[in-house]
């Protein structure tokens, strides 16, 4: 069994410990967290399983690569810190690891990623032989491998539009909803995350992801944002209250052109609360979903509804982002050391799973 380390115990951390767990070439033998306060907590404690597995949480980072670690699910957010998360990632590849994660956001598109990171990262594979593959955490399948397996089913395509519906009450990440995302935020509040050229920074790469799958070259990037505010104060059992007035809703999109026309688009559809812009696209039950929408002929739409952590469907999201990274591990390590995206790294059934559950 395959050495993994967990390195991050958030939302998706925490479902990464699971899917390490019920992987039958992988074993868990150490996670670290950033915050003193989980060092000397079992794993099986951090990640919600309601009993132990014998794996202590530390912040030694030193000690765990020095062990030799066959992989590293890296789940530490790269949201505010892209820097150093590349750093952490860097030290892992250089240690020898398989590295999975959703956090470098350059990544998604491997080949387009900027050229100094590439060269960090290809020069880590070329130090200590390890391996990078990155897909995202919105998830990143529903936005690279899902849309170009369901192309295939069709006879023309115009267009290619992936979305994220959610409502974000239940999120567990408040300072990302209020703060990066702007929920709760006087409209004239600027979001990070929502500013004129971010979009493309995050998403771009998967836009040009299933461009190069699809044999189109790609005229530019567009970005298109809306934000709705909220009409009445609405309460949330997670995060407490967001004011009447306040930003309740955004909708943005990327856009791949292609020959003047908009062929493939990443959306976004987020609330705090279900009443806010109750005529953009809604979830068919829940708090949330992802589609994939084919335009063309026949026109094909699927959606996909995840649910984890006692229903929720955030957190189902994130555990199939991590699903994705850590069953990815056998086939990297089988593979040459290097640097590998969503075209290189089949989505394979889920051989010796069925009936498994983590500890």
């Amino acid at each position: 069994m395959m050495s993994t380390v967990v390195w991050g115990t958030g939302n998706v951390g925490r479902a990464a410990i699971r899917a390490v767990e019920a992987h039958p070439a992988l074993k868990l033998t150490a996670v670290l967290v950033h915050d003193p306060a989980k060092a000397g907590r079992d794993a099986g404690d951090l990640a919600g399983l309601g009993g132990d597995l014998g794996v202590t949480a530390t912040c030694d980072v030193e000690a765990v690569l020095a062990a030799g670690p066959r992989a590293v699910v890296y789940a530490a957010s790269g949201d505010i810190r892209p820097d150093a998360a590349l750093a952490d990632v860097v030290r892992a590849i250089r240690a020898g690891a398989v590295v999975v994660t959703p956090s470098l956001y350059a990544f998604y598109d491997q080949g387009g990623a900027p050229q100094e990171q590439r060269e960090q990262v290809l020069k880590a594979v070329g130090d200590g032989g390890g391996s990078l593959f990155v897909s995202g955490v919105d998830p990143g399948w529903g936005n690279d491998v899902l849309p170009l397996l369901i192309s295939g089913l069709g006879t023309s395509i115009d267009a290619v539009r992936c979305q994220e519906i959610f409502d974000y009450s239940a999120y567990d990440q408040p300072d990302s909803v209020r703060y990066l995302v702007g929920m709760g935020q006087p409209m004239d509040y600027q979001p990070p995350m929502l500013a004129p050229t971010v979009p493309s920074m995050v998403w771009g790469g998967q836009v040009r992801l299933m461009a190069r799958a699809l044999g189109v070259v790609l005229d530019e990037l567009r970005e298109s944002v809306e934000r709705r505010p909220l009409e009445a104060a609405v309460n949330t059992e997670a995060m407490g209250e967001f004011a009447a007035g306040t930003q309740g809703a955004v909708r943005f999109e990327v856009l791949g052109v292609v020959e003047g026309v908009p062929r493939i688009v990443v959306e976004h559809v987020t609330r705090i609360h279900p009443s806010c812009a109750p005529d953009w696209p809604s979830p068919l039950s829940g708090d949330g979903a992802h589609r994939v929408i084919i335009e063309g002929s026949p026109r094909i739409e699927v959606t996909v509804e995840a649910t984890d952590e006692g229903g929720n469907r955030a957190a189902g999201g994130n555990a199939t982002a991590a699903g994705r990274l850590v069953n990815a591990i056998d086939w990297l390590a089988d593979a040459e050391p290097g640097l590998y995206d969503a075209l290189d790294v089949p989505l394979r059934p889920a051989t010796g799973r069925l009936g498994r559950k983590p500890a």
